[in-house]
């Protein structure tokens, strides 16, 4: 009989939630206004699963546009609910394409371009080393994505989703040490996790270095047009490292390496309270039951933890 691979569970903090993401369906729990969870499932759109999202590489491609359009609609869903907000329940293809393209050019610019510019003009006049210029053009790279993590987790809001993304860790984690899905046992894990998108952001930033020098310093024009079109590649290698390295996470050495990525999720993670680690188990036991073909239950429901098991 063949062996079937193992599927691993994660998601993403939302507003007063955590959203979670299954095989073949995707889960969401928030916290409305009354104090009640509100608990949503569906099944994921063809995009996000089947056979090219194993492949390697490519895969990494479709994750990045998948964290980017599910966790968009699934962060502007969740608004609706926390705030009791009246609307439809789905957003508007169009408006939800825009708010991925505004994502990625803002992304873009201050993350890659403005590096560049600022390295371009302000270094490079006074050194001769293309390797340098690329090696200092990553520092304020880095230096920028820590600046952007520590200025938006001065904002009580952006805490409060900290807090949920440390819930969804802690979850997580006990899942797969194979515990069961209880606040009990939830509490007592780390809100660090080795395939986390702080991680895998980090890793990007740190591959993009290599690629970049590999170029040397072509004239502006094509180093702009590189730091674009280069950006999925370089999502693919960092993709690629997170998975492998969240497998053998258990690795001395490979433990080294997750160590950077593991340091800067303590900017992007807070010990949750009971409250924000309930949201992350009623949204995991949803959506297990998803993929496993259990009937949902009703969307206002109050969560019943079961007992983890292969998710396979």
């Amino acid at each position: 009989m063949q062996k079937t691979k193992p599927f691993y569970y994660g998601g993403q903090a939302l507003i007063e939630g955590v959203m979670m993401r299954g095989r073949e369906h995707m889960a969401m729990a928030v916290r409305k206004p009354d104090g009640e969870l509100e608990i949503i499932s569906e099944p994921l759109s063809s995009i996000y699963k089947g056979r090219v999202r194993e492949t390697p590489f490519i895969r990494g491609i479709i994750v990045l546009i998948e964290t980017l359009a599910l966790g968009i609609r699934t962060m502007l869903r969740s608004a609706q609910i926390a705030t009791a907000e009246e609307g439809e329940d789905d957003i508007p293809a169009a408006a939800l394409w825009s708010s991925v393209a505004l994502a990625i050019v803002f992304a873009v610019v201050l993350f890659f371009i403005g590096p560049l510019l600022l390295t371009r003009y302000t270094v490079d006049p006074f050194i001769d080393s293309s390797l340098a210029s690329n090696l200092i053009e990553g520092l304020i790279r880095i230096a920028i994505f820590i600046a952007y993590l520590k200025l938006i987790g001065l904002m009580p809001d952006i805490k409060r989703v900290f807090s949920y993304h440390g819930a969804e860790h802690k979850v997580v984690n006990a899942y797969e040490e194979g515990e069961p899905l209880e606040l009990e046992t939830a509490r007592k894990y780390s809100t660090a996790h080795a395939r986390c998108g702080t991680s895998f952001t980090l890793a990007v930033l740190v591959i993009a270095i290599i690629v970049f020098a590999l170029l040397g310093r072509p004239n502006i024009w094509v180093s702009i047009a590189s730091r674009i079109v280069l950006i999925p590649v370089i999502a693919a290698f960092g993709y690629e490292f997170i998975r492998f390295s969240g497998a053998h996470s258990k690795n001395p050495f490979v433990r080294v390496t997750l160590g950077p990525g593991l340091w800067l999720q303590a900017m992007t993670t807070r010990e949750p309270d009971d409250s924000q680690l309930e949201a992350a188990l009623s949204a995991l036991k949803r959506v297990i039951e998803a993929d496993a073909g259990i009937a949902s239950a009703p969307r206002n429901d109050s969560p019943d933890f079961v007992t983890a098991g292969s998710p396979d």
